[in-house]
């Protein structure tokens, strides 16, 4: 194992085994504990939340006020379980990023069934949801989505890493496609370690191509073609990372894609060829430890470094070159993962204490703490907003 791997698995450990004695003692401000009062304000934006429980997952939906603070409004279980990757850390339980992703323009939403390896589709009306299908995932442990238009991809991330097309009825319902499941030839567990397994699937924005993360399994960012009938190459072309452990992906324009890699917590650009190759890496580090997620507030880029505790920034260039803003924008409770934003704010989970981070992304990227949504259980992973 390189130095980089085995320096990050150290980390994530060490900080696996911390935030769980930080969990007990939990966390004392907080708000947002209302159950079933929504006010449907779709105005000032709505955010929802993956709980990931294993008895039993379920999307706890937050009211955003004008001022960014989340309120509760309602939850609404899923019809599957949570799961949890292996050897069982509670900062990071899926090991991924967009295990909870909107669809249809905002008026589908999509979770995973980690625990019990199916995928749940609701329809969005502001704050409210209603369940439209929960089906098979198409292979073992899924902990990511990727949309485009009606066609979505489930990253299944136990075992060989198989991804597995379906189609979104007129009322939200995901239905198979026949014949597009398509393996990564991993040799991973059920459920899989948390370093090893796939980290993300993503199209790119044209929706020509889909792309994966294997993380630690091969380092490497695999592209599939993706045909009219939804259907997917054979076979992928596979891009060795530019720095190890590529964990989260996002798409600057349709030739320009960003990577969040763990192994140097780094953030890389590429260029995305027509033949799924990618050429043309710029990285710059953060100096922090096991940088995994990233999400866009206007042409500032956040990561999320879930060994550090904290979130950085970045600016990108026109050449495609990242530069860091900041290395600390943010400090936050132990174990920050995945991240979503509503407007002007940015809202940050953390696995270990299963809170929901707030913050107002100023005009300079800098961010101010505005709070923190206390009324989940650990292992919380998936958010999204509109």
């Amino acid at each position: 194992m390189k130095r980089p791997v085995l320096t990050l698995f150290l980390a994530l450990a060490v900080t696996a085994l911390a935030g769980a004695q930080v969990a007990a003692a939990g966390h004392g401000h907080g708000h947002g504990h209302g159950h079933g009062h929504g006010h449907g304000n779709r105005n000032h934006g709505v955010v929802f939340v993956q709980t990931n429980q294993p008895d039993g997952n379920a999307i706890a939906v937050y009211d955003r006020g004008r001022n960014g603070l989340l309120t509760r409004a309602f939850t609404y279980a899923t019809g599957g379980a949570g799961g949890t990757a292996a050897p069982g850390t509670e900062s990071d339980r899926l090991a991924s990023q967009d295990s909870l992703k909107l669809a249809d323009r905002g008026r589908v939403l999509i979770a995973v069934n980690a625990g019990s390896d199916t995928v749940t589709s609701f329809r969005v009306r502001g704050d409210r949801l209603r369940r439209a299908s929960v089906v098979d995932s198409g292979g073992a442990f899924p902990a990511s989505v990727a949309v485009h238009g009606r066609l979505v991809y489930v990253l299944n991330a136990g075992g060989t890493g198989i991804v597995q097309g379906f189609w979104i009825g007129h009322h939200g319902q995901l239905t198979p496609i026949s014949g597009s499941a398509r393996s990564l030839g991993l040799a991973n567990g059920d459920p899989p370690n948390f370093l090893m397994s796939p980290g993300d699937v993503a199209f790119t924005p044209g929706g020509s191509k889909l792309l994966v993360t294997t993380k630690a399994s091969t380092s490497s960012i695999d592209v599939f073609q993706v045909h009219r009938n939804g259907r997917l190459s054979a076979a992928p072309v596979v891009n060795p990372s530019a720095t190890p452990v590529p964990f989260a992906l996002l798409f600057r324009s349709p030739a320009q894609l960003i990577s969040v890699e763990a192994g140097a917590s780094s953030l890389t650009t590429y260029r995305i060829e027509r033949s799924g190759t990618l050429t043309g890496p710029r990285s710059a580090s953060d100096g922090q430890t096991a940088a995994c997620w990233i999400h866009r507030v206007g042409r500032y880029y956040y990561v999320t470094n879930t060994g550090s505790n904290n979130v950085s920034s970045f600016t990108i260039d026109a050449s495609g070159q990242p530069a860091l803003l900041q290395a600390v924008a943010a400090a936050t409770p132990p174990g920050p993962i995945d991240m979503t934003s509503s407007g002007p704010f940015l809202y940050a989970e953390t696995g270990v204490q299963g809170t929901v981070e707030e913050f107002r992304v100023l005009g300079d990227g800098s961010l101010v703490p505005l709070g923190s949504v206390t009324d989940l259980a650990p292992g919380i992973e998936g958010i999204a907003a509109t």
